[in-house]
Parts: structure tokens; sequence; C-alpha cells
């Protein structure tokens, strides 16, 4: 029997592949001759880079680069055997990079680093990229990703404008002429589940903005510089994901012509997932969590899509299932299994020794019945 595992990570626990090769380890203990494969998944956030690095064989490299608030950070990506360079924003402009002893302020949050990121990458031959957008912890347009690679945003001054979204206050002019030569060969698909535009009720700095620690004052500002930005640089502010990571998403559409992308399908195509499933006899996915959100575009359900497009069985596996996760069985997921084995504090059930056993434990009695049932 040959079984595809296509697993997102237990987040706190297992990364994809860890989950997986629990999965496999269960699998094996019920049909010790089972043709088992394992492919990487990620719905595009936290975790893609390693999903992809590891699972497609690529490396890592490790870069230190300016922080959202100025202070140096050192951002991991990986490259793919073939040269394509994949990259997590908030490596170098994550909400969780805020230095102790600092707040969040959008204000003065920079993306500068995502372009430092990128300009390394570059350096060692990379021209396809592969990028997450989620968890920012800016509110800049973009802007100072684009002044990294090259682009002017000049004040009345003729002067680079400030770090953040203060600095779009002082933007009267944008000149590309010094951008890097080689970025304009460069390619870039960008995993992107927001659906926000830029600007508005639904934008980047209404939504998002508290979050980032901007009060009501801020959030007026920053819209109404967005705005501003958007039309100097021409771009299309409504475009669906153009308010994602604070304005990031409209600068790599606008400036860099990327594609803004689901995290799932992206991830799917990249990793072939359908060349192993359409001669597979069983796909099996999961995540940490099954619930009613699961089914709203999370990777499980990318998976079961591709499994259901060729007609094959599908089952999932998660730490938890909350009751209303039975959604999931009408998108695709024929059963799901919680994992926990005995009543647990979330603490103990999330460490990775009890996660990974209760996986394989869990496991073992569900294919023992498959195989008794098939």
């Amino acid at each position: 029997m040959k079984i595809v595992i296509a697993t997102d990570s237990f987040k706190g626990s297992l990364s994809s592949l860890e989950a997986g090769d629990a999965i496999k380890e269960g699998i094996l203990l019920a049909d010790p001759e089972a043709d088992v494969v394992i492919r990487p998944v990620s719905d595009g956030g936290e975790g893609m880079t390693e999903a992809l690095t590891l699972g497609m064989g690529g490396t890592y490299e490790t870069v230190e680069v300016c922080g959202p608030f100025q202070n140096q950070v050192e951002a991991r990506y990986g490259i793919l055997e073939d040269g394509t360079a994949v990259m997590e924003m908030s490596q170098a402009a994550g909400i969780t990079l805020v230095p102790e002893g600092c707040h969040l302020d959008p204000m003065t949050a920079t993306t500068f680093g995502v372009g430092q990121m990128i300009r390394n990458a570059m350096n060692k031959g990379c021209r396809s990229f592969i990028i997450g957008i989620g968890g920012s912890a800016t509110n800049d347009g973009g802007a100072g990703m684009l002044q990294a690679l090259g682009f002017s945003l000049l004040d009345s001054r003729g002067r680079q404008i400030r770090s953040g979204a203060q600095g779009l206050a002082d933007l009267v002019s944008i000149d590309d002429r010094n951008v890097i030569p080689e970025l304009r060969s460069c390619t870039f698909r960008i995993a992107c589940d927001v659906k926000n535009p830029l600007l508005g009720p639904n934008g980047a700095s209404r939504i998002f903005g508290p979050q980032k620690g901007a009060d009501e004052e801020d959030i007026l500002k920053m819209d109404a510089w967005l705005g501003h930005f958007a039309e100097l640089a021409g771009g299309e502010a409504d475009a669906e994901g153009a308010g994602a990571a604070g304005g990031l998403g409209f600068a790599f559409n606008t400036f860099l012509s990327a594609r803004l992308e689901s995290g799932i399908d992206l991830v799917l195509d990249v990793t072939k997932l359908s060349d192993y499933v359409k001669t597979c006899d069983l796909l099996i996915t999961g995540e940490g969590r099954l619930d009613s959100q699961s089914a709203m575009g999370k990777a499980p359900i990318g998976v079961a899509n591709i499994g259901k497009k060729y007609r094959k069985k599908v089952i999932a596996f998660s730490g938890s299932a909350t009751r209303d996760a039975r959604v999931v069985n009408s998108c695709g997921i024929d059963a799901f299994f919680p994992t926990m084995r005995i009543p647990i504090s979330l603490t103990d059930a999330m460490k990775y020794d009890i996660a990974r056993q209760d996986i394989i434990d869990t496991v073992e009695q569900v294919m023992r019945l498959y195989r008794i049932l098939a």
C-alpha cells in the first residue's frame, strides 16, 4: 500500500516533517510493508521556510540585517536545489522581533531588513524568490524594503525618507535609477492569504494597525500617507493582498511585479504534491488543531482538495479537534482523529516527546482499523 503524508506543522510541538515522520512511524507499526512518502506542507505562514528547505533538500543561509526597530537581527532563509530562495519577511521585520525595552510602533518600524535579505540571496545567485509575508510589525508600505533594493524614496530636499510609516509623510518622489540591475531579472511569488486592500476601512492601517501599536490618530495618518504613496507609485491600492504586512503586498505587486498567491496553493505547487498523490492508495494530512477555521484555506484542506481531484481517501490527524471541526468532512477530509490520548494540560500535551508519541500511537491504531476495512 502506498501512502502519502502531507501534514502541516503541529505548531509549538512538531514541524511539518517531524509530524510526518511520527505519522510514518505509526503507519509502519501497523503495516511494516507500507510504502510511505512524506511531503512538506505549509499554509505559507510561520514554518514555510523550514518546510520547503528541509523537505526539498535545500540549505539554510543566515544573514545579519536591520530589524524592524533598527536593531540588528539574524535572519534565516533557505535556498532550494534549483536556486530558489525561500523567505519569511517576519525573519527581518516580524512582530516578535521587538527588542527588549522597546514597544511596538508602526510609525518607526521598517521593512528595510527584508530588502537586505533579498540582496543577500541575490548575491548568492538567486533570481527566483518565494516569500511569506505574514506576521509583520510594520506599516511602511514596503518603503524600507524598496530603499534597501536601491529605490530612492525622496523628500522635498532630495533625501531618503525616514524609516517607518512616518517617512511616507515626507515622500515627494520615487526614483528607480539606482535599483540593483539584477533585480529586473528576478521573479517573486508571495505567499499571502490576506485579501485586504491597501487603504480604507478594510485596509492595512485600520485592520492591522492596532495590533502593531497604532492608536486612532496613527491609523488615520498612516492611511492617508499610504494613499499618497500609492498615488506616486501608480499601483493598484485596491488589489487583493495589497494591504498585507502593512502594505508590503502593495510594494511587491507594484515595484517587483510579484504574484500574490494563496500560501497553501503556492506550497503545494512548488512541492508538486499532485505527482505523488495521483499514484497513492491513501493520503494523510493534518495540523495541530482542527476546527471550523481549518476549512478556510488552511493546509489540510488544500491537501484534501488534491486528494479528491484524484479520488483518493483522505485522513487527517490533529493534536486537538473542536466540535465544529466536522465541517472539514464536507471539504474533502473523509475522517479525522485527534491524537491526545489522555487528559493532560496543554503545556504537557505540546511537549515534543509527548506530542510525537501520541501521534505514533493514534496513527498505529487507526491504520490497523484501516487495514481491516480496506
